[in-house]
């Protein structure tokens, strides 16, 4: 067991599972980088720094330079797969998606559907997500609602360096295609993680504080702050279950409305913005199916339905915080 940051166990995982299977390879732009150039034949290791010292071990073949054209390696990346390959590809900012929506949405998401279960297409598409880190409205977006409604997409979205890299292992391992989004300013966030790979299965929820007064579900770093206002709830006698879904697709609604049913409360935390997203999604299932449970009016916590702004102090007001959190929590209670 050692201490990891989400920055050190996503590229650790990487090279650990493209040594145990051939057929995992990584693309993106600046992932090998060197070439021609006099110094190192290597990279920074992407944007973020992931994949320092990874030409050096695996090779050209395998650490993929693309050119600046996302819709040509998203594209060439669901081909790879179709055909054996498990690539994982580096869209860096999830803003990005856009312009290769066709291949993700079009294509590999229905892949499976369109060959009658037939086809496989085993890839990993990693982007970066959300605010705080002063990258303006065009790297800053959470676009992970848009990924989830389309089917045939796995998305997951780690809150911790744990369960960054159980599910890193699960999604190079899977069968379809995954969309795996990390919160840009949680990659220094740190925590105990085994040294050997584990893999931790798509659609179970965990629930980092356990209570009976009100449910919190968080996505991704909302999730710091739900424990943070759970803690500070604690210490008035207030107990709340707090739940990260870890995946969205597959969600594990069923922990939620268990959840729900004891605490007959639910607040959900998610700093995308609120027209059909996923805080709206889960509020509805529960209100679906769960209506009789409740005892207060379901609080939303989401970003106001704008663009993410890029004047420090608009930005910072923008994402929800901990004293929104147990402002909704209070409300509910005195509900």
């Amino acid at each position: 067991m050692s201490i990891k940051t989400i920055r050190e166990v996503i590229g650790e995982t990487l090279s650990a599972e493209m040594r145990r299977d051939s057929d995992v390879l990584l693309m993106g732009e600046d992932v090998a980088g060197g070439a021609g150039c006099s110094g190192e034949d290597d990279a920074f290791g992407g944007a973020f720094g992931f994949y320092k010292g990874m030409v050096g071990e695996f090779g050209r073949g395998r650490v993929i330079d693309t050119p600046i054209s996302e819709s040509a390696f998203i594209g060439a990346a669901g081909g790879a797969a179709a055909t054996g390959m498990r690539p994982v590809v580096d869209l860096m900012f999830v803003d990005f998606v856009g312009v290769c929506f066709d291949q993700i949405f079009n294509q590999m998401a229905k892949f499976r559907y369109m060959f009658g279960g037939k086809s496989k297409t085993p890839m990993v598409i990693r982007g970066t997500v959300g605010a705080g880190w002063r990258a303006g409205a065009q790297h800053s977006s959470m676009l992970h609602s848009v990924v989830t409604h389309i089917p045939g997409l796995k998305v997951v979205m780690p809150s911790n360096a744990y369960d960054a890299k159980g599910l890193m292992v699960q999604a190079i391992r899977d069968e379809d295609p995954v969309i795996f989004l990390e919160h840009k300013v949680m990659y220094n966030n740190e925590c105990e993680v085994p040294d050997e790979q584990y893999a931790i299965p798509f659609g179970e929820a965990a629930f980092p504080r356990q209570g009976k007064d009100v449910t919190i579900v968080a996505i991704s770093n909302m999730v710091t702050h739900a424990i943070a206002a759970a803690d500070i709830l604690a210490k008035e006698g207030i107990t709340c279950d707090v739940i990260d879904p870890r995946t969205v697709s597959p969600l594990d609604d069923e922990a939620i409305l268990e959840s729900v049913e004891v605490t007959g409360r639910l607040v959900v935390v998610d700093e995308g913005n609120p027209r059909c997203g996923l805080a709206s999604d889960i509020a509805g299932i529960v209100a679906e199916k769960g209506f009789f449970s409740l005892r207060a009016p379901i609080r939303t916590v989401t970003a106001p339905h704008t663009p993410v702004p890029f004047a420090p102090e608009l930005e910072d007001a923008y994402v929800p915080s901990v004293d929104k959190v147990l402002a909704a929590v209070r409300d509910v209670l005195g509900a």
